[in-house]
């Protein structure tokens, strides 16, 4: 690893260099991910939500086959980053356009282009995290590099909510102009070589053939599968809560979403303190509990759109996330053999931000695979809100719009909650009465896997201390947010 002192040549520290790489990077992301159903909800597109969110998912499936095939072997690993973020950001631009266009063909072509965008974009989060181990001194410095990931997930949100575009395809421009920015920002950061070159394809290495062999661990095969199966329900909250806080009266629900973000920084600071309170098990425990309440409170708030329920449900995403997902990677780095950490981290990524964020979102939005239908309910608990679609309009209209809104005013709205006069109360209640049976459904799949957990799982961690080290090497395989 070289000196942080070492500038590349400039005249900006390694450590500030990083930051940026992270800040940019993840503000890309969370200018349009959190928000996407929203926005298509209010530009009459509600029918492509489950195929734009899907991309993600798909992309994360293929993004480690990219890495292992090309990026660790043929070329330095800054210049494969901005030419991804570069042909991303451009892809992201179109978007824009193709949504001002009429016609049916406008919806699928947005699909396949969120889809290109994350193909490109999915492996730059491997690729710089490569980027950012080779180039500091310690694992111990990346924590406070990486947090500045999340710090510009939350500017993103708050930005877009003070230009008033929560439901605007406008946050699409925001984030073409910051990936394209951190692409070409990416060609003045230190050569990377790229970790492999020489070294023949190790298939059982790129197919984590290794790592599988874990699963004949019966307890790491449970939390494999609790993990899988958890983010089924992690889906709904990415895929449909903005749609949902907007259709309770938060109008900048851009902005509002980054409560949970702010949560998850002041919880990843406390995790070592927690761990060594509260052990492996109950960790993972109070992660999956937490989304039983959020979707509780999601559902019990909506017939009167209760603001303190609503807030608090998204404020312990730090919570649902930090607990469950950061003490399970570090589960997986200590259970796994040195030599196959790394796969073992790519398997977890692989089981939960590809395969279970995959069915999560087919069963969000009611879709099916294959020839199987997805659409699951129980009884009116889980169905689709299929008021929503003309609620919605009935909002817009009612609402007007926001030309004469300042940044200020439009930014406040992020803890406001407040529905137009205009609004038909009819419809009011029979939407939400829908969204409370809706809720209702992720809240029991997570309680599901919260017993299925309990009682199955009986595993510890090693003896050795948990350390900030230790968080630091169980996050690089980390996608979500």
């Amino acid at each position: 690893m070289n000196d942080n002192t070492n500038t590349g040549g400039g005249m900006i520290g390694m450590t500030p260099r990083l930051s940026l790489m992270m800040f940019l990077q993840f503000f890309t992301w969370g200018a349009w991910f959190a928000t996407l159903s929203a926005v298509l909800d209010s530009n009459g597109l509600s029918a492509f939500k489950g195929g734009a969110y899907e991309s993600v998912p798909i992309a994360a499936i293929f993004a480690p086959l990219f890495l292992g095939l090309v990026a660790d072997r043929l070329f330095a690993s800054e210049k494969v980053m901005g030419a991804l973020l570069v042909i991303g950001g451009l892809v992201m631009a179109v978007i824009p356009q193709v949504a001002a266009a009429s016609g049916s063909d406008a919806g699928n072509t947005i699909v396949w282009l969120i889809l290109i965008h994350s193909l490109c974009f999915m492996p730059t989060l491997g690729l710089g995290n490569t980027i950012a181990f080779t180039h500091i001194p310690t694992q111990n410095d990346f924590p406070k590099i990486r947090v500045w990931g999340t710090i510009g997930w939350i500017v993103a949100g708050l930005i877009g909510g003070g230009l008033g575009w929560s439901n605007s395809f406008n946050l699409f421009w925001m984030g073409a102009s910051s990936s394209i920015l951190l692409g070409v920002f990416c060609f003045f950061l230190p050569n990377t070589p790229p970790p492999l070159k020489g070294k023949p394809v190790d298939l059982r290495s790129l197919l984590m053939v290794d790592a599988f062999k874990l699963l004949a661990d019966f307890n790491f095969a449970i939390f494999a599968l609790c993990s899988t199966l958890i983010c089924i329900p992690l889906a709904y909250y990415y895929g449909l809560t903005s749609t949902y806080l907007n259709q309770t009266g938060f109008a900048q629900s851009a902005a509002t979403m980054t409560l949970g973000q702010m949560s998850e920084i002041f919880f990843m600071l406390l995790i070592p303190f927690f761990f060594r309170r509260f052990g492996l098990k109950n960790m993972i425990l109070i992660g999956m509990a937490s989304w039983v309440i959020r979707y509780a409170l999601f559902a019990f708030g909506a017939p009167n759109q209760v603001t303190w329920m609503l807030l608090l449900a998204v404020l312990i995403h730090g919570i649902c996330y930090d607990f469950f997902f950061v003490t399970g990677f570090m589960y997986t780095d200590d259970k796994a053999p040195k030599d196959i950490r790394g796969q073992a981290q790519g398997l977890l990524v692989f089981l939960t931000q590809g395969i279970g964020m995959f069915f999560g979102f087919r069963i969000a939005f009611g879709g099916s695979f294959g020839p199987i239908p997805l659409n699951w309910h129980i009884g009116e608990i889980g169905k689709q809100v299929v008021s929503s679609e003309k609620y919605n309009e009935a909002l817009i209209t009612a609402r007007g719009t926001d030309e004469g809104m300042s940044f200020f005013e439009s930014f406040s709205q992020m803890f406001s909650r407040s529905l137009p006069e205009g609004l038909d109360p009819q419809l009011l209640a029979s939407t939400m009465a829908e969204w409370k049976q809706f809720w209702f459904f992720p809240a029991i799949m997570a309680g599901v896997v919260f017993v299925v957990f309990a009682l199955f799982f009986h595993d510890k961690m090693s003896d050795k201390d948990v350390t900030e080290p230790e968080i630091a090497e169980a996050t690089p395989g980390e996608t979500v947010v």
